[in-house]
């Protein structure tokens, strides 16, 4: 098979970036088709690898603020040409899955979610208070024409897998698609079990509004526990500002200073609400348990009472509560790595070669129509 990987932008780094540098090691020989392309932001297994950019690249500010030219994505991915192609594996939040291709191309996509601010967190976006007023009203009338054409283009895709049952789930609300879920890796070899138990508790995480980091930013300060924040983000500035000096924030670290963090860490605070997330599974294939949001893809990674505790509200209260709950529980190290253990990403991998082949066959073999 001759196969063609998609991906929304390659500009930073996050876990759908990971799941790419999978897709990569499983189809080491197949280019990668993306609106824009920042290797200064990416980790080395995405350098210097085939990577087909779109008119998008050369714009002026792309690859530092790749959302600004986000209207004009669609058009993007519309433009490539992949009839060479007998499977296009797509992987997507956003708008790679529009691509086009022709009847004799297998189209499966990877989904991370349906179009988020077109969908779940559009009133979010729509009501952001830091955002002015003529612009609010111009984007609720564009995100409707993006639903549309989020609607129509999903489509295109022959054969969608969900991140997660929380993601299959919005699949087939806005698409009425079924897909079949195969959770993302954690690579479990990138980290050990510390004997070394620290005081800090650890975020790792991009510093965006959505992820919450501000809650559990004004619960340290609260409470004057010991956090340490890894990551950046356009919220930084603000976090660090309101943040007392129990708290200490990274910016951007390497594998392998994260990997010490989180092996030494008292547990992982995940404040946010995410269609899967992959930090938490990182935490515990470290041995260390997880105090998360109990919603979203939170809710298929962390056993409470097990490998995690779950609070069950965005606010200061749920979440002091949950921290004065931790402090009364035991967890076993070894017990949360084997968790950890069942998402690595060689079954990961294994799984994604298996459904690709199975439906390809399947693809090959099914006609749609009856010659009379």
């Amino acid at each position: 098979m001759k196969v063609a990987l998609v991906h929304d932008w390659l500009t930073n780094m996050g876990g759908a970036e990971r799941v790419v540098i999978n897709f990569k090691e499983l189809y080491e020989n197949s280019p990668i088709y993306t609106t824009i392309y920042n290797p200064d932001n990416l980790d080395d297994e995405l350098k210097n690898i085939d990577v087909k950019t779109s008119f998008l690249q050369n714009k002026k500010g792309a690859k530092q603020n790749h959302q600004k030219y986000f209207p004009f994505m669609p058009a993007a991915f519309e433009s490539f040409n992949l009839n060479e192609y007998d499977v296009v594996l797509s992987s997507s939040s956003s708008c790679a899955k529009g691509v086009v291709t022709n009847p004799n191309t297998m189209h499966i996509c990877y989904c991370h979610s349906p179009m988020r601010y077109g969908w779940e967190f559009y009133y979010e976006y729509a009501d952001n208070s830091n955002m002015k007023k003529l612009k609010r009203s111009f984007l609720k009338y564009f995100i409707n024409y993006m639903r549309v054409w989020d609607n129509v283009s999903s489509n295109r895709v022959d054969y969608f897998i969900a991140n997660s049952e929380n993601v299959a789930r919005r699949i087939w609300k806005h698409y009425r698609r079924e897909s079949v879920v195969i959770h993302p890796a954690v690579r479990c070899k990138l980290f050990d079990i510390s004997q070394q138990d620290e005081e800090y508790f650890l975020i790792v995480s991009r510093l965006v509004e959505y992820k919450r980091v501000d809650l559990a930013v004004e619960v340290f300060n609260e409470l004057g526990l010991p956090l340490v924040v890894i990551g950046d983000g356009a919220e930084r500035e603000k976090l660090q500002a309101k943040a007392k000096d129990n708290i200490k924030f990274l910016g951007r670290q390497p594998d392998s200073i994260i990997k010490e963090y989180y092996s030494k860490c008292r547990a992982f605070v995940f404040p946010g609400e995410e269609d899967f997330g992959i930090t938490p599974l990182e935490a515990q294939a470290s041995g260390r348990p997880v105090i998360a949001f109990g919603k979203g893809g939170a809710l298929e990674t962390v056993v409470d009472g097990k490998t995690g505790i779950f609070f069950d509200e965005q606010t200061v209260d749920k979440l002091k509560e949950a921290l004065n709950k931790f402090e009364s529980l035991n967890f076993d190290k070894r017990i949360i790595r084997e968790h950890a253990e069942g998402f690595d990403e060689a079954i990961f991998k294994r799984k994604i070669k298996g459904f690709i082949d199975e439906k390809y066959e399947e693809f090959m073999n099914t006609k749609k129509w009856k010659v009379l």
